[in-house]
Protein backbone atom coordinates (compact mmCIF):
# COMPACT_ATOMS: atom_id res chain seq x y z
CA UNK A 1 0.00 0.00 0.00
CA UNK A 2 1.08 3.81 -0.92
CA UNK A 3 1.60 5.55 2.24
CA UNK A 4 -0.05 8.68 2.77
CA UNK A 5 2.32 11.52 1.65
CA UNK A 6 2.61 14.75 3.68
CA UNK A 7 5.49 16.71 4.47
CA UNK A 8 8.36 17.39 4.66
CA UNK A 9 6.89 18.61 7.96
CA UNK A 10 8.42 22.21 9.59
CA UNK A 11 10.56 21.15 12.27
CA UNK A 12 8.48 23.21 14.66
CA UNK A 13 5.76 21.32 13.78
CA UNK A 14 7.68 17.69 13.79
CA UNK A 15 8.64 18.57 17.53
CA UNK A 16 5.14 19.67 18.54
CA UNK A 17 3.72 17.08 20.68
CA UNK A 18 -0.12 17.26 19.52
CA UNK A 19 0.71 18.19 16.09
CA UNK A 20 3.37 14.66 15.89
CA UNK A 21 0.50 12.79 18.06
CA UNK A 22 -2.33 13.06 15.05
CA UNK A 23 -0.61 13.62 11.93
CA UNK A 24 1.87 11.09 11.08
CA UNK A 25 3.71 10.70 8.34
CA UNK A 26 2.71 7.74 6.28
CA UNK A 27 0.35 7.23 9.05
CA UNK A 28 -3.52 7.19 9.65
CA UNK A 29 -5.01 8.29 13.39
CA UNK A 30 -8.25 8.76 14.72
CA UNK A 31 -10.31 10.78 17.56
CA UNK A 32 -13.71 12.15 19.01
CA UNK A 33 -15.79 14.73 18.66
CA UNK A 34 -16.54 16.33 21.96
CA UNK A 35 -19.21 15.02 24.00
CA UNK A 36 -18.03 11.04 23.90
CA UNK A 37 -21.77 9.66 24.37
CA UNK A 38 -24.40 9.02 21.72
CA UNK A 39 -27.86 10.93 21.95
CA UNK A 40 -29.26 9.87 18.60
CA UNK A 41 -32.88 11.01 18.76
CA UNK A 42 -32.16 14.56 20.52
CA UNK A 43 -30.48 17.73 20.16
CA UNK A 44 -28.71 17.76 23.51
CA UNK A 45 -26.23 15.58 25.34
CA UNK A 46 -26.67 14.77 28.39
CA UNK A 47 -22.64 15.33 29.18
CA UNK A 48 -23.04 12.40 32.00
CA UNK A 49 -19.31 10.75 33.03
CA UNK A 50 -17.88 13.44 30.12
CA UNK A 51 -14.70 14.05 32.34
CA UNK A 52 -14.59 10.44 32.99
CA UNK A 53 -15.08 9.18 29.46
CA UNK A 54 -12.26 12.05 28.39
CA UNK A 55 -9.75 10.03 30.89
CA UNK A 56 -10.98 7.15 29.45
CA UNK A 57 -9.89 7.57 26.10
CA UNK A 58 -6.91 10.27 27.15
CA UNK A 59 -5.89 6.89 29.11
CA UNK A 60 -6.34 4.96 26.52
CA UNK A 61 -3.92 6.65 23.96
CA UNK A 62 -6.40 8.09 21.59
CA UNK A 63 -5.05 11.03 19.68
CA UNK A 64 -7.27 13.72 20.07
CA UNK A 65 -10.48 14.86 21.31
CA UNK A 66 -12.25 18.23 19.08
CA UNK A 67 -14.14 20.65 20.36
CA UNK A 68 -17.21 22.32 18.48
CA UNK A 69 -17.97 26.01 18.72
CA UNK A 70 -22.14 26.25 18.35
CA UNK A 71 -22.99 29.46 20.23
CA UNK A 72 -26.51 28.93 19.77
CA UNK A 73 -29.15 26.58 19.65
CA UNK A 74 -30.73 26.43 16.42
CA UNK A 75 -33.82 24.17 15.79
CA UNK A 76 -33.24 24.08 12.19
CA UNK A 77 -29.99 22.49 12.57
CA UNK A 78 -30.82 20.06 15.33
CA UNK A 79 -27.57 19.36 16.84
CA UNK A 80 -25.83 21.59 19.58
CA UNK A 81 -22.33 19.98 19.66
CA UNK A 82 -20.86 19.77 23.36
CA UNK A 83 -23.35 22.62 24.26
CA UNK A 84 -19.87 24.25 26.56
CA UNK A 85 -18.01 26.79 25.00
CA UNK A 86 -15.03 25.32 23.71
CA UNK A 87 -12.39 27.40 25.21
CA UNK A 88 -13.79 26.85 28.75
CA UNK A 89 -14.05 23.47 28.15
CA UNK A 90 -10.13 22.82 26.95
CA UNK A 91 -9.70 24.34 29.82
CA UNK A 92 -11.22 22.41 32.05
CA UNK A 93 -10.27 19.18 29.93
CA UNK A 94 -6.83 20.32 30.57
CA UNK A 95 -7.26 19.52 33.73
CA UNK A 96 -8.43 15.81 33.37
CA UNK A 97 -6.09 14.96 30.70
CA UNK A 98 -2.44 14.63 30.57
CA UNK A 99 -1.30 13.40 26.65
CA UNK A 100 -4.42 13.33 24.41
CA UNK A 101 -4.34 16.34 21.91
CA UNK A 102 -7.18 18.71 22.36
CA UNK A 103 -8.66 20.30 19.40
CA UNK A 104 -11.53 22.76 17.93
CA UNK A 105 -12.97 22.03 14.82
CA UNK A 106 -13.67 24.44 14.95
CA UNK A 107 -13.59 27.72 15.85
CA UNK A 108 -16.04 29.83 14.35
CA UNK A 109 -13.98 32.47 13.64
CA UNK A 110 -16.13 34.82 11.67
CA UNK A 111 -18.07 35.32 14.84
CA UNK A 112 -15.12 35.95 17.16
CA UNK A 113 -12.57 39.09 17.67
CA UNK A 114 -9.31 37.07 16.78
CA UNK A 115 -6.98 38.85 18.73
CA UNK A 116 -9.33 37.34 21.79
CA UNK A 117 -9.20 34.15 20.02
CA UNK A 118 -5.23 34.28 20.02
CA UNK A 119 -5.45 35.24 23.53
CA UNK A 120 -7.75 32.06 24.73
CA UNK A 121 -6.10 29.52 22.23
CA UNK A 122 -2.37 30.51 23.74
CA UNK A 123 -3.42 30.24 27.14
CA UNK A 124 -4.71 26.97 26.29
CA UNK A 125 -1.65 25.74 24.49
CA UNK A 126 -0.05 26.68 27.62
CA UNK A 127 -2.23 25.57 30.31
CA UNK A 128 -1.69 21.79 28.29
CA UNK A 129 2.15 21.94 27.76
CA UNK A 130 1.46 22.30 23.89
CA UNK A 131 -1.55 20.18 22.83
CA UNK A 132 -3.70 22.92 21.46
CA UNK A 133 -4.44 22.14 17.72
CA UNK A 134 -6.28 25.62 16.62
CA UNK A 135 -8.95 24.20 13.85
CA UNK A 136 -11.07 27.46 12.66
CA UNK A 137 -14.03 27.29 10.41
CA UNK A 138 -16.65 30.68 8.92
CA UNK A 139 -19.91 28.52 10.69
CA UNK A 140 -22.84 26.90 8.56
CA UNK A 141 -25.44 28.71 10.40
CA UNK A 142 -26.67 31.53 8.77
CA UNK A 143 -29.25 32.12 11.31
CA UNK A 144 -26.55 33.30 13.90
CA UNK A 145 -25.04 36.04 12.01
CA UNK A 146 -27.61 38.74 13.02
CA UNK A 147 -27.65 37.71 16.25
CA UNK A 148 -24.02 39.07 16.42
CA UNK A 149 -24.86 42.20 14.04
CA UNK A 150 -22.05 40.74 11.27
CA UNK A 151 -22.49 39.98 7.71
CA UNK A 152 -22.73 36.52 6.53
CA UNK A 153 -21.67 37.03 2.83
CA UNK A 154 -18.38 38.56 4.17
CA UNK A 155 -17.37 35.68 5.96
CA UNK A 156 -14.53 34.46 3.20
CA UNK A 157 -12.83 37.45 3.35
CA UNK A 158 -13.04 37.93 7.00
CA UNK A 159 -12.17 34.48 7.44
CA UNK A 160 -9.08 35.10 6.20
CA UNK A 161 -8.07 38.30 8.32
CA UNK A 162 -8.88 36.56 10.77
CA UNK A 163 -6.67 33.33 10.22
CA UNK A 164 -3.26 35.44 9.38
CA UNK A 165 -4.03 38.03 12.50
CA UNK A 166 -4.02 35.01 14.59
CA UNK A 167 -1.00 33.61 13.28
CA UNK A 168 0.70 37.22 13.18
CA UNK A 169 -0.15 37.99 16.96
CA UNK A 170 1.47 34.44 18.06
CA UNK A 171 4.29 33.98 16.31
CA UNK A 172 5.26 38.06 15.79
CA UNK A 173 6.74 39.88 18.88
CA UNK A 174 5.27 43.44 18.54
CA UNK A 175 3.74 43.27 15.29
CA UNK A 176 2.25 45.57 13.05
CA UNK A 177 -0.71 44.61 10.88
CA UNK A 178 -3.45 46.97 9.06
CA UNK A 179 -6.99 44.86 9.10
CA UNK A 180 -10.02 45.72 6.79
CA UNK A 181 -12.46 44.50 9.62
CA UNK A 182 -10.65 44.02 12.85
CA UNK A 183 -8.19 46.46 14.24
CA UNK A 184 -4.49 47.97 13.22
CA UNK A 185 -1.74 47.03 15.46
CA UNK A 186 1.17 49.59 15.28
CA UNK A 187 4.03 47.56 17.08
CA UNK A 188 3.41 49.20 20.57
CA UNK A 189 2.05 46.18 22.39
CA UNK A 190 2.47 42.46 22.08
CA UNK A 191 0.71 39.59 23.22
CA UNK A 192 2.13 37.53 25.80
CA UNK A 193 2.53 34.39 26.22
CA UNK A 194 3.85 33.23 23.01
CA UNK A 195 3.05 29.56 21.99
CA UNK A 196 4.98 26.74 24.20
CA UNK A 197 6.60 25.78 21.18
CA UNK A 198 6.55 28.52 19.22
CA UNK A 199 3.79 27.75 16.61
CA UNK A 200 0.05 27.04 17.69
CA UNK A 201 -0.89 24.53 15.19
CA UNK A 202 -3.19 26.70 13.38
CA UNK A 203 -6.29 24.13 11.03
CA UNK A 204 -8.74 25.00 8.39
CA UNK A 205 -12.26 23.36 8.69
CA UNK A 206 -14.39 22.69 6.09
CA UNK A 207 -14.16 24.51 3.16
CA UNK A 208 -14.11 28.32 5.19
CA UNK A 209 -15.26 29.69 2.09
CA UNK A 210 -11.94 29.42 0.27
CA UNK A 211 -10.13 28.42 -2.56
CA UNK A 212 -8.35 25.22 -1.85
CA UNK A 213 -4.95 26.13 -3.19
CA UNK A 214 -4.81 29.25 -0.48
CA UNK A 215 -5.75 26.19 2.17
CA UNK A 216 -2.86 24.48 1.04
CA UNK A 217 -0.98 28.00 1.33
CA UNK A 218 -1.72 29.07 4.55
CA UNK A 219 -2.83 25.94 7.12
CA UNK A 220 -0.86 23.36 8.91
CA UNK A 221 -3.97 20.82 7.87
CA UNK A 222 -7.14 20.82 6.55
CA UNK A 223 -10.14 18.72 8.20
CA UNK A 224 -13.36 18.45 5.86
CA UNK A 225 -16.70 16.66 6.53
CA UNK A 226 -17.82 13.05 5.58
CA UNK A 227 -17.91 12.97 2.13
CA UNK A 228 -18.56 10.35 -1.11
CA UNK A 229 -15.83 7.72 -0.40
CA UNK A 230 -16.22 6.92 -4.07
CA UNK A 231 -14.70 10.95 -4.83
CA UNK A 232 -12.19 10.77 -2.29
CA UNK A 233 -8.95 10.28 -4.60
CA UNK A 234 -9.55 12.80 -6.79
CA UNK A 235 -10.41 15.11 -3.82
CA UNK A 236 -6.92 14.23 -2.36
CA UNK A 237 -5.35 14.23 -5.72
CA UNK A 238 -6.47 17.57 -6.12
CA UNK A 239 -5.26 18.34 -2.78
CA UNK A 240 -2.16 17.80 -3.29
CA UNK A 241 -1.59 19.43 -6.99
CA UNK A 242 -2.41 22.71 -4.88
CA UNK A 243 0.54 22.55 -3.08
CA UNK A 244 2.90 24.84 -4.80
CA UNK A 245 6.19 25.41 -3.52
CA UNK A 246 5.15 24.23 0.02
CA UNK A 247 5.09 21.05 1.83
CA UNK A 248 2.30 18.82 1.28
CA UNK A 249 -0.11 19.45 4.46
CA UNK A 250 -2.53 16.81 6.02
CA UNK A 251 -5.90 16.08 4.93
CA UNK A 252 -8.29 14.55 7.65
CA UNK A 253 -12.36 14.11 8.16
CA UNK A 254 -15.33 14.06 10.41
CA UNK A 255 -17.89 11.89 10.94
CA UNK A 256 -20.80 10.62 12.63
CA UNK A 257 -20.41 7.11 13.58
CA UNK A 258 -22.23 4.18 15.20
CA UNK A 259 -20.23 1.50 16.54
CA UNK A 260 -22.48 -1.96 15.98
CA UNK A 261 -22.09 -4.38 18.64
CA UNK A 262 -21.84 -7.12 15.97
CA UNK A 263 -18.02 -7.06 15.01
CA UNK A 264 -18.80 -8.23 11.17
CA UNK A 265 -21.80 -5.63 10.73
CA UNK A 266 -20.59 -4.12 7.31
CA UNK A 267 -20.18 -0.75 6.58
CA UNK A 268 -23.43 1.02 5.85
CA UNK A 269 -24.28 5.15 5.47
CA UNK A 270 -26.56 6.64 8.09
CA UNK A 271 -28.06 10.19 7.03
CA UNK A 272 -25.09 11.87 7.17
CA UNK A 273 -22.96 9.27 8.95
CA UNK A 274 -21.81 5.94 9.19
CA UNK A 275 -22.06 2.78 10.96
CA UNK A 276 -20.17 -0.22 11.15
CA UNK A 277 -18.94 -3.13 13.21
CA UNK A 278 -15.36 -2.95 14.21
CA UNK A 279 -14.23 -5.11 11.78
CA UNK A 280 -15.42 -3.25 8.40
CA UNK A 281 -14.00 -0.04 10.42
CA UNK A 282 -10.82 -1.16 10.54
CA UNK A 283 -10.77 -2.78 6.66
CA UNK A 284 -12.70 0.93 6.05
CA UNK A 285 -9.40 3.33 8.05
CA UNK A 286 -6.80 0.72 6.46
CA UNK A 287 -7.95 1.14 3.04
CA UNK A 288 -7.89 5.32 3.82
CA UNK A 289 -4.54 5.26 5.36
CA UNK A 290 -3.36 4.00 1.87
CA UNK A 291 -5.37 6.43 -0.01
CA UNK A 292 -3.85 9.26 2.20
CA UNK A 293 -6.03 10.33 4.72
CA UNK A 294 -3.92 11.25 7.97
CA UNK A 295 -7.32 11.75 10.46
CA UNK A 296 -10.52 11.00 11.59
CA UNK A 297 -12.18 12.72 14.11
CA UNK A 298 -15.41 10.42 14.81
CA UNK A 299 -18.79 11.83 15.89
CA UNK A 300 -20.86 9.54 18.40
CA UNK A 301 -24.04 11.19 18.23
CA UNK A 302 -25.75 8.51 16.73
CA UNK A 303 -24.14 5.57 19.06
CA UNK A 304 -26.56 3.27 20.44
CA UNK A 305 -24.77 1.61 22.97
CA UNK A 306 -22.77 3.07 26.17
CA UNK A 307 -19.71 5.48 25.40
CA UNK A 308 -17.47 3.50 27.57
CA UNK A 309 -18.66 0.12 25.70
CA UNK A 310 -17.54 1.53 22.40
CA UNK A 311 -14.35 3.09 23.30
CA UNK A 312 -12.80 0.05 25.16
CA UNK A 313 -13.63 -2.25 22.08
CA UNK A 314 -12.24 0.38 19.67
CA UNK A 315 -9.44 1.21 22.03
CA UNK A 316 -9.12 -3.06 22.31
CA UNK A 317 -9.08 -4.25 18.68
CA UNK A 318 -9.04 -0.81 16.45
CA UNK A 319 -6.15 1.23 18.19
CA UNK A 320 -3.60 -0.77 17.73
CA UNK A 321 -3.61 -0.88 14.21
CA UNK A 322 -3.91 2.98 14.30
CA UNK A 323 -1.82 4.42 17.20
CA UNK A 324 -1.38 7.63 18.20
CA UNK A 325 1.94 6.96 20.32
Amino acid sequence: MNAPAIGPLPTELLSHPAYRRVFKPGRLTFGFIMPLEGYPTSPFPTLEGHARLAKIADEAGFSALWMRDVPFYDPGFGDTGQMLDPFVYLGFLAGQTSKIALGTAGIVATLRDPLVVAKQAVSVDHLTDGRLLLGLSTGDRPVEYPAFNLDYENRGDRYREAFELIRTVTETSFPTAQTEFYGTLRGDIDLVPKPVHGRMPMLVVGRARQEMNWIAGHSDAWLWHLSDFRQLPDLLATWRASHVDTWLRPYGYGAFFDLAENPNEPLRYTGNGLRAGRNALIALLAHQQSQGVSHVAFNLKPLRRPAADALAELAEYVLPQFPAE
